[in-house]
């Protein structure tokens, strides 16, 4: 099909360039006649291609009567009428262009268009450029010498109703073929274009692939997308206490956005895109580059009537996204916790590589269990996971202050400077308490037996190594840094635990 396409537009193009000559049809022999030679050659395979779909057709008079059957009885005998008048003849070898309408069939049959509305938009526009005519069959001897592409200007102009006037006809034979050719032209135009603006208008505001023109990294969110899930989760993932991080956020939906929820994305345009689609379809995975994101993010309705039908939803997203890119971060809230073993039965599903799964039941039940034991422990730990900022009033009271100022703080992590090389636990907490007003939780250790490492909580008689990462309570980012920066040489004698800033040491130098 697709070679048969290709001869028939090189076919065509030879029909142009006959057309195109000042002599439209001249006497020559057919020996010395290049064009008409490769024509011939293109109509021999036509003809035999014709013979071979009319033995294989079922209903042989259907397939005399169809379009493209027709299209072969008026373009393959004038290449053989012109061997025995030895004259180059046009005849209406122009019908060639009808093949123009199996465009959309290849590009279905390549996988280029895979939507309805882009098949019926591709046959469309092929209908609507295969209304062409090569001007007067009938009396060659036109009293007006005009080139062919000016009939075909003038063929334009008039079925598109403009009809400028520079071009007109002048004959009554050429003024009733052209006022049937208008009214054929009228009702194909008129019944094309509202239906191509139509699909053209009917495009999804929220389509389009994804442009990662800045080279930035991305993450996808999908699952239950309103404006509550998503405000919570921004204000979140975008608060000003995290460091600066160029990682854009995609959201996925089928639905488009509420005004409320659009108006939340444009005020965050410069780090927030949405793009209409399912995470269960291929292509819109394909639209968002899921298998170039750092992780993707499912989220469940936390109000859900039916909490294990949630999650079954949730699973199959994960599916979805595992089998399109089985080697993506996949992060998902689940509603229950006995639901946390069907994610094992995903064969991509793995804990090593970064995916994990958030239960909310279970940190409620936790919190609820930690809090029996110890008093204040669900609070102090949701101040924790939260993201605020602090600011003091004089106006509040002191415990207020306090308390805020708790509100405030979050968990980050951080690599010890080589300045805590050899210290003690112990010791480094106290360096951090006391000289960077950083509070020093955990670090993690490696295990000898591995290249794997384990988090140690107040490991007393463990000593920090080069490279250590610690974990902090603070209450920004920039704080946490200092742990890095400090250097014993440069910064052993400030007071202001805000002027530790970057210095020049080579021991910096070296482990940065």
């Amino acid at each position: 099909v697709v070679l048969v396409f290709k001869l028939s537009i090189a076919s065509l193009v030879i029909y142009f360039i006959d057309a195109s000559s000042d002599a439209v049809e001249k006497c020559q022999e057919w020996s010395q006649n290049i064009t008409q030679q490769i024509d011939l050659a293109f109509n021999i395979f036509f003809m035999v291609y014709f013979f071979i779909r009319f033995i294989a057709a079922s209903d042989k008079l259907w397939f005399m009567l169809e379009m493209y059957s027709f299209v072969d009885y008026f373009t393959i005998p004038p290449s053989f009428v012109s061997i025995y008048m030895d004259r180059t003849w046009i005849g209406l070898r122009f019908l060639r262009a009808l093949r123009l309408m199996t465009v959309p069939d290849i590009l279905q049959y390549l996988n280029v268009l895979k939507t309805s509305s882009s098949i019926r938009l591709a046959q469309l526009i092929s209908i609507f450029i295969s209304l062409e005519n090569s001007g007067d069959p009938f009396d060659f001897e036109n009293p007006n010498q005009m080139p062919y592409w000016t009939c075909v200007y003038f063929l334009i102009v008039t079925m598109s109703t403009v009809g400028y006037g520079d071009v007109f006809c002048q004959t009554v034979l050429g003024r009733t073929f052209l006022v049937f050719f208008l009214l054929v032209g009228l009702a194909i135009f008129a019944s094309c274009i509202p239906e191509i603006i139509d699909l053209i208008g009917t495009r999804p505001k929220y389509g389009g692939t994804l442009k990662n023109e800045r080279g930035r990294r991305h993450i996808v969110v999908c699952g239950h997308i309103t404006y509550e899930s998503v405000s919570h989760f921004l204000k979140d993932f975008l608060h000003e206490d995290r460091e600066d991080v160029d990682v854009e956020v995609v959201f996925l939906h089928r639905k488009p956005p509420d005004l409320e929820l659009e108006g939340l994305f444009k005020r965050h345009f410069t780090t927030v895109e949405f793009f209409q689609g399912t995470i269960m379809n291929p292509i819109d995975l394909q639209r968002v580059k899921v298998h170039e994101a750092d992780a993707c993010l499912v989220l469940a309705n936390k109000y859900c009537q039916d909490p294990d039908a949630e999650d079954a939803a949730n699973i199959m997203r994960v599916i979805s996204i595992k089998n399109y890119s089985d080697d993506i971060r996949v992060i998902i809230q689940l509603m229950q916790y006995h639901n946390k073993a069907y994610l094992l039965n995903i064969p991509s599903w793995d804990w090593k590589r970064g995916d994990d799964v958030i239960c909310l039941a279970e940190l409620k039940l936790g919190f609820i269990a930690q809090s029996c034991l110890a008093p204040g422990f669900s609070t102090m730990m949701a101040n924790l996971f939260a993201m605020r900022s602090f600011k003091t009033s004089p106006d509040t009271q002191a415990w207020q202050n306090d308390y805020l100022q708790g509100t405030g703080c979050e968990m980050y992590t951080e690599t010890l400077s080589p300045s805590f090389v050899g210290m003690t636990f112990p010791q480094a907490c106290e360096l951090c308490f006391i000289k960077l007003k950083l509070l020093l939780l955990a670090i993690e250790m490696k295990i000898d037996d591995g290249n794997d490492s384990k988090i140690s909580i107040n490991p007393r008689g463990a000593k920090i190594q080069a490279n250590t990462i610690g974990f902090f309570i603070a209450q920004s980012a920039d704080e946490v840094k200092r742990a890095w920066f400090y250097c014993k040489a440069c910064h052993d004698h400030i007071t202001d635990e805000t002027m530790i800033k970057k210095c020049k040491c080579k021991n910096c130098k070296f482990f940065q």
